[in-house]
């Protein structure tokens, strides 16, 4: 099924445009690649965050973006548990203006994984909605994708 459903679009747009700058930045980004994430989970969150442009146009296949969804829930979940709590130390020093910002990016870097979690379960419960609405008395796609029964606890942290 193919998704064109505006509020999906936009919450698309706003995880992608959070992701790139908060989560995925200039002063982040060396940390992350860090983490022990495969690089299908890598190639599906770069879909979810940086091809706003063609699901604009063309709409969103439902299953990949749950496929995304998962994705970028286990990334969530594997960064508070790896990454957060040592970050600080994972981080080189820098000068300058650069030493500000960065200082900036990681005093923030929690509530924004927190927000990215956030944004990344009000898309599936969207979805879910609309998986709901168009089953029309058939079992909804989401309930076929076994590994979207733990995005709530990939997403809450437990």
């Amino acid at each position: 099924m193919l998704v064109r459903d505006a509020q999906v679009i936009r919450l698309v747009e706003r995880i992608g445009e959070h992701y790139r700058t908060n989560i995925s930045n200039r002063f982040i980004r060396p940390t992350l690649l860090q983490l022990p994430l495969d690089k299908q989970s890598w190639d599906l969150i770069e879909a979810l965050t940086e091809k706003i442009e063609q699901y604009r146009f063309h709409g969103i296949h439902l299953d990949e973006l749950y496929r995304q969804i998962v994705a970028a829930s286990r990334f969530v979940s594997l960064t508070r548990r790896e990454l957060l709590p040592t970050m600080r130390n994972r981080l080189s020093g820098g000068s300058g203006p650069d030493k500000v910002l960065r200082e900036m990016a990681v005093n923030n870097f929690g509530s924004n994984l927190q927000l990215f979690a956030d944004l990344l379960n009000e898309i599936y419960v969207c979805l879910v909605e609309i998986d709901k609405v168009n089953a029309k008395g058939k079992r909804p796609f989401y309930m076929s994708i076994p590994e979207l029964q733990d995005i709530g606890r990939l997403l809450v942290g437990n």
